[in-house]
């Protein structure tokens, strides 16, 4: 077993790791900056380092520093948690080669995959269902790229190839825009993300956000825990999700997460990992895997029993998976809302003192946070500062413990995204399911 790590991150994803240490016995180490000094892991971490002042480049981002606070701990591994470091492969690299563990896939698999192109690649290889697009990077010369657009069909979507977090893309519905769209492109792509490839594929009009769970070990067996919907979406970023996905049948999951744990297989992956698809029709389309915990891991935890980031700590300390995909048993329904600090309906981020905070309970309540009373929610960082999830034995009983918990939950001190939560599951539409990435937006008049 690991005997001490590096948490690399902050807010509740780190708080989150500590626990699950916590529970197998390992040491941690709180790495962090000026602003967070007060972090609620931060106080209950065995040590901590401070790695820089606010600004992310200074410290959650910067590498030398969190690969030297884990030598001056004598720390063995270094947990990146979701965003910042997490998805950077050049990380992963230093840390193995610094001598640590990088609780994680390896870095080459990173890599891979970050890489939208030869992730694309990799999945046809491997026979997972893709989005029709130009089948790699698209060149300079325009009258291809018109030819490529017209085998797809309009509409089309120009996508960074290293792009991320619904960030680089950019939706074409008629030919006479598509030069100058791919054009912009590549600017936005270069300057985000210092790589200006671009590819194109169908825009798929009303399709679902569904996602596949999977987790590796180094001896080659790879278990999928289930699916999640996480269509709820405003500007690409998720703000509800739940878990299975309402509408697919045993058969479907069955199907396309055997592709995935084949696909796993072909890559060599290893850690915990998910698999992103748009579905429309009955019909899936790969968009990208994630090669980290997500940040809603929660929901799949509360159907399948599995604590996903203790599986993640084990076999970073090289044992194999406790458990086989017969194991794996789907039980009852659960959602996850995001509370995000900010007006729930301008979504200006409301940083600041947090005067009182009352986290909900009952049956089937989880609460993933680092807020307490006092705390002070700096102006640096994502304004994600809650995760409340929701379980029961079906979609009705979860739904109806969410709405309980979300009237329980009281902040106050800073403005919250709850009303928006309480409205979204005041909508028939959703308490239906099954309802496209777009919805959230046009009920919310923002297109």
């Amino acid at each position: 077993m690991l005997d001490k790590i590096v948490i690399a991150n902050r807010g509740e994803i780190a708080l989150r790791i500590l626990r699950a240490c916590r529970e197998l016995g390992i040491k941690t180490v709180a790495v962090h900056s000026t602003a967070d000094n007060n972090l609620k892991h931060v106080l209950l971490a065995d040590e901590t380092v401070c790695i820089g002042p606010a600004p992310s480049p200074l410290s959650y981002l910067n590498m030398p520093a969190i690969i030297s606070a884990a030598e001056v701990t004598d720390s063995v591994g270094i947990h990146p948690g979701y965003g910042f470091l997490s998805e950077n492969a050049d990380f992963a690299e230093r840390v193995e080669k610094s001598g640590f563990v990088f609780i994680g896939p390896k870095a080459e698999t990173i890599r891979m995959m970050g890489d939208k192109v030869s992730a694309i690649r990799a999945m046809k290889k491997a026979g997972v269902p893709c989005v029709p697009g130009s089948d790699g990077p698209l060149g300079e010369d325009p009258d291809t790229n018109l030819r490529i657009a017209r085998q797809i069909g309009y509409p089309v979507i120009i996508k960074a190839s290293g792009g991320g977090g619904g960030r680089g893309m950019r939706v074409v519905h008629v030919e006479a825009a598509l030069l100058n769209a791919i054009t912009l492109t590549q600017q936005e792509a270069l300057a985000a993300f210092g790589n200006g490839a671009v590819y194109m594929e169908k825009f798929l009009e009303k399709p679902r956000h569904i996602e596949f769970q999977v987790i590796a070990d180094n001896f080659g067996n790879v278990v999928h825990l289930g699916e999640r919907d996480c269509s709820m979406q405003r500007r690409h970023q998720k703000v509800m999700e739940e878990a299975p996905a309402p509408g697919l049948t045993p058969k479907q999951r069955k199907q396309m997460g055997e592709r995935c744990v084949e696909a796993c297989k072909a890559v060599g992956y290893r850690s915990a990992g998910t698999f992103e698809f748009l579905y429309e029709d009955g019909e899936f389309y790969f968009i990208e895997m994630n090669t980290r915990i997500q940040v809603e891991h929660p929901v799949t935890e509360m159907i399948t029993g599995i604590d996903l980031v203790k599986t993640q700590l084990l076999i970073a300390s090289g044992e194999k998976l406790p458990f086989s995909q017969g194991d794996i048993q789907i039980r009852g329904h659960a959602i996850e809302c995001r509370i995000n600090a900010e007006d729930a309906r301008t979504f200006v981020p409301s940083p600041g003192n947090v005067k009182l905070w009352h986290a909900p309970g009952g049956p089937g309540v989880r609460v993933d946070s680092h807020l307490y009373s006092g705390y002070t929610v700096p102006p640096n960082y994502d304004s994600m500062v809650a995760k409340l999830i929701a379980h029961g034995e079906d979609r009705d009983s979860a739904l109806a413990r969410m709405r309980n918990a979300l009237n329980e939950m009281v902040l106050e001190g800073i403005n919250c995204n709850k009303a928006l939560h309480q409205e979204i599951l005041s909508h028939s539409a959703f308490r239906t399911g099954g309802l496209d990435i777009h919805y959230l937006e046009r009920r919310l008049g923002l297109k």
